[in-house]
């Protein structure tokens, strides 16, 4: 057999040697240069039809080969080049029989200035192995003598293993008496009658081409004797007294000594004068030593020593340490130097024995050229005073039996002026704090002078952050924004000058700003993972946000083999629908052209459990209590909270799965209590903070037997639906619960605390009426189940009352505590228990209002109710309305119905505050004053006496409150008030409200200001461009607008409207004094209307006027009294005129007065 691929082969036993030398550039010619080449030796494999023998140089022009065999040139069959160029060559061997290229081959590569070569490379073609075809005759000895079976076993290729076996492969076994040497015979110190045998047989096997060939079959014939005779020891091997091992340095020594003697003999070892190396070992029961990585120390005299019963015999061996050549330092360098000077090339080469050195230039040995100038001393090669045509590859070859050193060593005699080989004018960009290299690459001999300047200024740059390196580059770390510019890089010798320009831009860092965080993610959702990074804005075209997982970039939506889940855009990865797969260290890289930067966060997918496995069912002490195990699934990152155990039982609800027990998440168990007469079968699934895993294979069938029941009815309900029966009803035992057939109830039952016999009935429903009882009274009930098989547990005793039915009595002693205008406490004796009969729902509080104390005279009859539920004594009563008398009474409640109800209270609510004054208007602004026109409140809450009057100065820049003053208007029907004692331009809070004998509600706030020296003039000249004209204007307009709509739905309806005295009325009466007018005016739509006629339908509270007084504009008086209502005469200052600034507010004048009692005010507009 063989290995396929014969370079594999080849490449396996051969290293590649690189050559190190001048660094010369390309641009410049030069002597050729060995790079790389194929050292031996190399083995060909017996099937190899192709050997490639690599040998690749560099110089200037590019050389060309030629190669010898056995110091005979060689004709190459075939040459391949790489990569297209033809300074790089391989020598291909082709043949059916490789073995005619057997051989040392040495590859020369030559330019015009000179040749390199490498050192001899053996080619050794291994032939298949094979063991001669010979026939033996047996070996015959007597019992006791010693026996060497030879097997001289075929060279082939390395490692070879030797095994000593039977035809049928059995191993010849081994110890002190038989073994085997290196040499691979084996050694029978002794004969015994057992060694007697046929098939003897040595085999050879060769890993590398797996081979194993065996040698023919031996027969060994042992004839006995009856006392084999004993015999002093001696050694089959080594032969002699005395031998000599050449070991070489580092390798391993093995020292063998085999004896033969009866009885059979043991092998001792020691080094004369000195102990043996720490790094001894001893292989085949003593007869091998073996010292690994042989030192020069190790030489020396080693004595073998086989011993046994009768004697002993030594054997020495001397050890020698060699060693191949080897350089003592370096080997000798390539040098570039100038016209006229020495040059020394040293060779300084050790070894055992000591090398043997040849010189050469070009391949040639150095005797074949004149002497003038070069001298050789010992290991060193002196050309004195150098010419160019000195220049040449001059080789140093030493060698010894051991092996050969080879060197060649480029040597170049010029003078040139410098070269710069850098492109001008090159940019380079570096982010701030990094680090850049601006190259100058410079060839010059003698070697040339380099200095870097900036921005034209001549000083050379100098710094610890500027670094001169060895190849002329400048190196500048720690970049800041102020190294941006031109940099010059001047180089210079004896043979000239020249320079190039060198562009820096320096750029802002790419830096991660919001780098991603690490993540727990439910499996099945999306991950959101952000890398937003700041960057140099010239960098945009460049700049990318790549990310990786685990090392490995993550392909996108729009990229091959995406799998359409990730998606990323503006710096955020989206990963949709993660699973466990996508569980990992993801990495963001933010990069331009120049930098870059990273960050790493760790993605944690959460996913439900998996699925337990191994579930089986163990009983405990009987049928019906077992133990339920299995092993848990992963929980993938997330712990498991708890276990939930499920079961099917096929005789009631087969296929239905339902749960039976939950154990804590560290719990691989669960003992379970059943039910009998079930045919089970279980389940299990874990659930996490995710949720629940997929549940477990069910588990085989589990039959428990028939039993009794063990447990009685739930939720037992005692009822009352009819006064004088009592309804028993409860939750029946589930199929699986019955624990067998023939399930009935015991129901027993009997009066509380009366009666200490149990009544009781055997029943199927699970409902039971007892009629005839007494009206709620206690009884005790209790159910007990049975079932074919018995009865079940001591049932628990539940307490209940029979029917129930409506209370007879009403609650005593009512009295009320009135708190505020719209609260009291109401508080009553309960009614005695008995008269409840039934549970106590609780108790209701009716409040009727019959008429408000501003019009006592209208009954009203506004009904509500409260419910206060449960036992109690009193109750707290809101939401009544202020100034109003109410009748009150209570009841009590069952189930059944409403008590009757208690005696009549009556009582009165005070008065309260009235509601917000629904308009305000600021208007004649002058230097000092302002006109107040405003509504009166909707609701008075009792009778109006007046009107609190707030005004504050504030600063119009802070808006701070500088001084606050009030007015307490006591006049209740008045609606202007002329504001006066203001500052000249100043801006004012204004703040109304009403007031009744309880108080001032709430305000209504307008703002003011008062006009300037500078707005008189202005004011007086367009008086109707003011803004606070327009507006009151419009207001009027909007009031009258809304006054007239309501005037003609009313009208429509038939509705009665009511005149408006003037404001200098002096009496105002209460609506008794309406009910006279409607009796002399019986039909007011029957009289002829004034234009001038303004009116309001009456208030939604009280029923509509039968007769009104017409309204006139010019204040007639002979309407006689009445009601209050909306008229224009009401806003002027007599005579029915429009007041100054044709402020109109009579949409709110009847409601003014309409739960008000008036005094006589005099005039309606009061200056302060």
């Amino acid at each position: 057999m063989r290995l396929s691929g014969t370079l594999q082969f080849v490449l396996l036993l051969a290293s590649i040697t690189r050559a190190t030398g001048l660094s010369i550039p390309l641009e410049v010619e030069q002597l050729p240069t060995i790079v790389t080449h194929t050292s031996g030796p190399i083995i060909a494999l017996p099937f190899d039809h192709t050997v490639k023998i690599k040998c690749e140089a560099r110089g200037n022009p590019p050389p060309e080969y030629r190669w010898t065999k056995d110091d005979e040139d060689f004709v190459i069959p075939h040459v391949s080049t790489q990569n297209a160029n033809i300074t790089f060559g391989t020598l291909v061997l082709h043949s059916k029989n490789l073995a005619q290229h057997q051989g040392k081959y040495r590859c020369y590569a030559s330019n015009k200035l000179g040749t390199a070569m490498t050192k001899e490379i053996e080619l050794i073609v291994s032939r298949i192995p094979k063991f001669p075809k010979e026939k033996s005759p047996p070996i015959v000895v007597n019992e006791g003598e010693p026996i060497t079976l030879h097997c001289n076993p075929p060279e082939g290729v390395a490692p070879r293993q030797l095994y000593w076996m039977s035809i049928g492969l059995q191993h010849i076994e081994q110890d002190e008496r038989v073994s085997m040497g290196i040499d691979g015979n084996l050694y029978f110190s002794n004969a015994l009658q057992n060694d007697s045998r046929q098939d003897y047989c040595c085999y050879a096997a060769f890993p590398r081409i797996r081979t194993i060939v065996q040698k023919t079959a031996m027969a060994v014939v042992v004839e006995s004797s009856e006392a084999p005779p004993v015999r002093k020891p001696s050694l089959l091997l080594p032969s002699g007294v005395q031998t000599e091992k050449v070991v070489l340095n580092g390798e391993t020594l093995r020292l063998e000594c085999i004896p033969e003697g009866y009885p059979t003999p043991s092998v001792s070892w020691i080094k004369m004068g000195d102990e043996l190396p720490s790094r001894t070992k001893f292989d085949n029961y003593g007869k091998l030593l073996i010292i690994s990585a042989v030192q020069k120390k190790d030489e020396g005299k080693y004595i073998c020593t086989a011993k046994n019963s009768v004697g002993k015999s030594d054997h020495y061996i001397d050890v020698i340490v060699e060693e191949p050549p080897m350089w003592l330092t370096a080997p000798p360098q390539s040098q570039l130097t100038v016209i006229g000077t020495d040059v020394h090339i040293k060779c300084s080469v050790g070894g055992k024995p000591l090398p043997q050195i040849t010189w050469m230039r070009n391949g040639e040995l150095l005797t074949d050229y004149p002497k003038d100038n070069r001298e050789v001393l010992d290991d060193i090669l002196v050309i004195h005073k150098a010419r160019p045509e000195d220049s040449a590859v001059y080789q140093c070859d030493a060698s010894n039996r051991h092996g050969s050193l080879l060197a060649n060593i480029n040597i170049m005699v010029m003078n040139m002026a410098p070269l710069i080989l850098t492109r001008d004018e090159q940019e380079y960009a570096v982010v701030q704090g990094g680090e850049i290299i601006m190259n100058c690459s410079v060839f010059g001999s003698p070697a040339p002078n380099i200095d870097w300047t900036k921005d034209d200024i001549p000083e050379t740059i100098d710094g610890e952050r500027f670094v001169y390196l060895q190849d002329g580059s400048l190196q500048i770390k720690n970049a800041e924004k102020d190294d941006s510019g031109k940099y010059v890089c001047e180089s210079s010798n004896t043979e000239g000058w020249s320079a190039i320009t060198a562009v820096l831009d320096v750029k802002d860092p790419t830096r991660i700003v919001n780098p991603p965080q690490d993540a727990q993610i439910i499996s099945g959702t999306t991950a959101q993972l952000t890398c937003l990074a700041e960057y140099d804005k010239s960098l945009r075209e460049s700049f990318q946000v790549v990310w990786m997982k685990d090392e490995q970039k993550i392909p996108l939506l729009f990229e091959k083999d995406s799998r359409f889940r990730y998606f990323a855009d503006n710096g955020i990865l989206l990963i949709m629908n993660v699973n466990l797969e996508d569980q990992g260290i993801y990495t963001c890289i933010a990069s331009t052209s120049v930098d870059e930067d990273n960050a790493t966060a760790v993605i944690t997918i959460l996913d439900v459990p998996d699925v337990p496995t191994k579930v089986g069912i163990s009983e405990l002490n009987s049928w019906r209590n077992i133990t339920l195990s299995w092993t848990p699934g992963s929980d993938h990152n997330s712990s498991v909270i708890e276990f939930v155990v499920e079961y099917e039982e096929s005789q009631w609800e087969p296929g239905r799965w339902k749960e039976l027990k939950k154990v804590p998440g560290n719990q691989a168990t669960a003992e379970l209590a059943l039910y009998g007469h079930l045919n089970y079968q279980f389940r299990v699934y874990a659930v996490n903070a995710v949720g629940p895993g997929p549940p477990s294979a069910p588990t085989e069938r589990y039959k428990t037997p028939p039993a009794a029941p063990d447990k009685n009815p739930e939720n037992i309900k005692i009822q009352g639906h009819l006064p004088h029966q009592m309804d028993i009803s409860w939750e029946p035992l589930l199929p699986t619960e019955q624990n067998g057939p023939g399930l009935e109830y015991k129901v027993s039952y009997r009066r509380l605390g009366v009666e200490d016999v149990w009544k009781g009935q055997l029943v199927k429903r699970h409902s039971f009426v007892i009629r005839n009882t007494s009206t709620f009274v206690p009884y005790e009930v209790k159910i007990q189940s049975r079932n074919s098989h018995g009865w079940g547990p001591e049932p628990k005793v539940v307490s209940g009352y029979s029917g129930e039915d409506v209370p007879t009595a009403a609650p005593r002693d009512i009295a009320v505590e009135v708190f505020n205008a719209t609260t009291l406490k109401v508080s009553w004796t309960p009614p005695p228990a008995a008269t409840v009969r039934g549970h106590l729902g609780g108790y209701d509080v009716h409040c009727l209002r019959k008429y408000s104390l501003l019009n006592p005279n209208k009954t009203l009859d506004e009904r509500n109710s409260m419910s206060f539920p449960g036992k109690r004594n009193h109750a707290i009563v809101t939401g009544l309305k202020p100034f109003s008398e109410y009748r009150l009474t209570v009841n009590v409640f069952n189930k059944k119905g409403n008590g009757p109800n208690s005696d009549l209270v009556t009582f009165k609510t005070p008065e309260g505050v009235p509601e917000q004054v629904p308009i305000l208007t600021a208007s004649n602004a002058k230097k000092d004053s302002v006109l107040l026109v405003w509504g009166p409140p909707l609701q008075t809450n009792g009778i109006l006496t007046g009107y609190l009057l707030q005004y504050q100065l504030i600063n119009e820049s802070t808006l701070e409150v500088v001084n606050s003053q009030e007015i307490n208007i006591t006049v209740a029907d008045i609606t202007q008030w002329q504001l006066q004692g203001l500052q000249e331009g100043s801006l004012y809070h204004l703040h109304l409200s009403g007031c009744t004998r309880a108080g001032c509600g709430p305000t209504t706030t307008q703002e003011s200001s008062t006009i300037g020296q500078a707005r008189v003039e202005g004011q007086q000249s367009n008086f109707s461009n003011q803004g606070w004209f327009i507006g009151t204007m419009c207001a009027v307009a909007l009031l009258t607008l809304i006054a007239l709509i309501a005037c003609f739905v009313r009208r429509n309806k038939g509705g009665k409207y009511a005149g408006t005295p003037p404001p200098q009325r002096q009496d105002m009466f209460f609506m008794e004094k309406v009910k006279e007018k409607e009796d002399l005016n019986p039909d007011v739509e029957s009289q002829g209307m004034n234009d001038d006629t303004f009116c309001e339908y009456s208030d939604s509270e009280e029923k509509p006027l039968k007769g009104s007084s017409l309204c006139s504009l010019h204040g007639d008086h002979t309407v006689g009294d009445s009601v209050s209502r909306d008229s224009l005469v009401d806003y002027t200052e007599g005579g029915g005129e429009f007041d100054e600034d044709g402020s109109f507010i009579g949409e709110y004048s009847g409601h003014k007065h309409r739960d008000s009692l008036s005094e006589p005010n005099g005039p309606s507009v009061v200056s302060a």
